[in-house]
């Protein structure tokens, strides 16, 4: 196998006409030249230099090899310098997947940050709702998936081959419209009051958490109005037309408008979270986006 550093050599002989010169070009002695000659002369299965007294001249090999020598030298003197960049975070891509309600609360944050610590890091976003940001990450898709978790929930061990780091810790609230019974409550309401409300909920997909805690309750939600959009819950809710049960990061999301946001009981918690790859873990600007997405979760916690 040719080495690099063998090339180098050949080239600084090919230069200069002498070990000794060469030597003195690349900053080592004569006899490292040679032993280094000999190597790659070894490698090669044929002579490269043909030795006259005190004069060397390249053979057919060691003139095809000089030729080559340029192009490969100059390739890995860029990948060199490509890697160190992305080490040093002058350079480098983030391939990010969000739920929507984190790309609009703690992302814009963490990557304003980012930007302006290292402004040669790109970073290229999607959105996706969990687990299918997960499966992305593991695909190779993407490089970070921000994903959260309901406290209690089944298939925690799902992300035991993964590197969590958590950002957040965000609650349930209920919706309710300004002038509604509730809407002046101070402490908790137990979500059983709700039980004769007309509901706003998502999908079947995506209500799952809120008809397991109604259920909890004693009652099923009747659910008259069905989006994942969360504007349109605010805008349904601010209307009249029912309640809600939103994560509170949702409804930071939105500007609530016409809505009351009530505490509720049994408390409700999700564990908001990035993910990667144990070894994308090591890239520098990965590690750089992680430490940016902890630092907006913290500020996210600290301003509630």
């Amino acid at each position: 196998m040719i080495e690099a550093r063998h090339l180098r050599v050949l080239r600084a002989v090919a230069s200069t006409g002498s070990f000794s010169a060469a030597g003195r070009e690349l900053g080592c002695t004569q006899p490292a030249v040679s032993q280094q000659m000999k190597a790659l002369e070894s490698s090669v299965g044929t002579p490269l230099l043909v030795r006259t007294g005190r004069e060397m001249r390249l053979t057919q090999a060691g003139e095809a090899l000089v030729r080559h020598a340029a192009g490969i030298i100059a390739g890995l003197t860029a990948a060199e310098e490509e890697v160190a960049a992305i080490a040093g975070l002058r350079a480098g891509r983030v391939r990010l997947v969000s739920f929507p309600s984190g790309s609009s609360t703690l992302v814009p944050t963490a990557l304003a940050a980012l930007r302006a610590a290292h402004p040669g890091t790109r970073v290229f976003l999607e959105e996706a709702e969990p687990p299918n940001s997960v499966e992305l990450l593991r695909e190779g898709d993407c490089d970070v998936a921000l994903a959260f978790r309901y406290e209690g929930a089944a298939g925690a061990e799902e992300w035991d081959d993964l590197v969590v780091r958590p950002l957040l810790t965000d609650r349930l609230v209920a919706l309710v419209p300004d002038g509604h019974r509730l809407a002046r409550t101070e402490g908790s309401v137990a979500i059983g009051e709700l039980a004769r409300e007309s509901w706003i909920a998502g999908c079947p997909r995506c209500r799952g958490q809120l008809v397991e805690v109604c259920e909890g309750a004693g009652f099923s939600p009747r659910i008259d109005f069905a989006t994942d959009d969360y504007p349109a819950v605010v805008g349904l809710v601010g209307a009249g037309l029912g309640v809600a049960v939103l994560p509170q990061l949702a409804v930071e999301s939105v500007r609530p408008r016409g809505v009351r946001t009530v505490a509720l009981e049994p408390t409700v918690r999700r564990e908001i979270v990035a993910l990667t790859l144990p070894d994308l873990a090591q890239v520098p600007a990965v590690a750089a986006t992680l430490d940016e997405l902890a630092r907006a979760g913290a500020r996210q916690s600290a301003a509630r």
